[in-house]
């Protein structure tokens, strides 16, 4: 098969054990990111399997109806990035492993290392060191502090881990079959999500992005933190109202952030207000950017095509192009 490859911007894929598994194959990687129709459309002509790095990169109907050889995209994790329906239209297997029941140990870590950045002010701290000053402010202990986590998923369950080993009162809001899931862990839940928000000292959020979440974060949300409060996403950018945060910032509700994901990604603008808050600590959605859970995620991504490849696909989420099979 002809298999292409999507946004390896540091060509990574080529260096993992996994990517033996695509041997035989005809595999063409790129470096670079582009979202424009015209030149995804040459660049994919020839595909036949494609290759996403999470939602890196849109494919929507207009570039899949000028795809006729692509037979499969194999990624994992969520798929909002992709018209399944146009996919099934136009004969496209889409593969993807949900992989619900795996806790994403880097995504938890990097939460926790923004919760410590934003905590004890490290990026200000390190850069006024570069710049011959020798300490610039006072940072915050956390514990004996509330860490509020809104989302009590495989990553979500796993912050409030840390947050315990650190001596913190983890409480959390999520939905009910969640909750419960918290009590039975032995962690504390609050009432409402308007508690979760007044009374959180760290509040990380860690809900998947689906119609029913987007914007779930709203202005009034915001405005019920403590000015000495952290917001801290790792989840999506979309998970809170447009404009909220960035407003609400600046009105000092919540008092800093610390952030991985953002609206527009890649984001490459040095002006973006974001960027120059002196209370934000701003990461490039480098959550699940480590070596070991690229050749988790990637064994996965791999096998899915070779799985295609032997006529037996798996993890299929559009099974009704497979009735159009020869």
């Amino acid at each position: 098969m002809h298999i292409t490859i999507l946004d390896d911007y540091f060509d990574t894929l080529r260096t993992l054990a996994c990517f033996r598994r695509l041997d035989g194959h005809q595999v063409t990687v790129w470096n670079d990111h582009l979202q424009d129709e015209e030149s995804l459309a040459e660049r994919l002509r020839d595909t036949e399997a494609l290759v996403l790095i999470r939602e890196r990169t849109q494919i929507r109907a207009p570039l899949l109806a000028r795809l006729p050889a692509l037979r499969l995209i194999s990624q994992r994790s969520v798929y909002p990035h992709i018209d399944v329906a146009a996919c099934t239209q136009h004969g496209v297997v889409v593969s993807s492993n949900l992989h619900q029941g795996t806790p994403s140990y880097a995504a938890a870590e990097l939460t926790w290392a923004l919760v410590l950045a934003v905590a004890r002010q490290l990026p200000q701290q390190v850069a006024a060191m570069k710049a011959g000053v020798w300490q610039t402010g006072v940072g915050s202990t956390l514990r004996g502090k509330r860490m509020g986590i809104f989302g009590y998923g495989r990553i979500g369950s796993e912050v409030a881990r840390y947050g315990q080993a650190f001596g913190m009162r983890v409480q959390v809001w999520s939905r009910p079959a969640s909750l419960e899931r918290a009590r039975t862990d032995g962690v504390e839940t609050v009432a409402s999500q308007t508690e979760l928000f007044q009374t959180s000292d760290v509040l990380s959020l860690h809900l998947r992005l689906v119609p029913a979440t987007r914007g779930i974060v709203t202005a009034a949300d915001l405005a019920h933190m403590k000015p000495s409060a952290m917001l801290i996403n790792t989840s999506r950018a979309g998970l809170v109202a447009p404009g909220a945060l960035l407003a609400a910032l600046r009105e000092g509700r919540p008092g800093a952030a610390g952030l991985d994901v953002f609206d527009a990604e890649p984001l490459r603008d040095p002006d973006d207000p974001l960027l120059n808050l002196p209370n934000v600590v701003c990461t490039p959605h480098i959550g699940y950017v480590t070596r070991e859970e690229y050749e988790l995620q990637f064994t996965d991504i791999f096998d899915q095509i070779t799985a295609y490849a032997a006529g037996a696909p798996i993890n299929v989420v559009n099974p009704e192009v497979l009735a159009d099979r020869p």
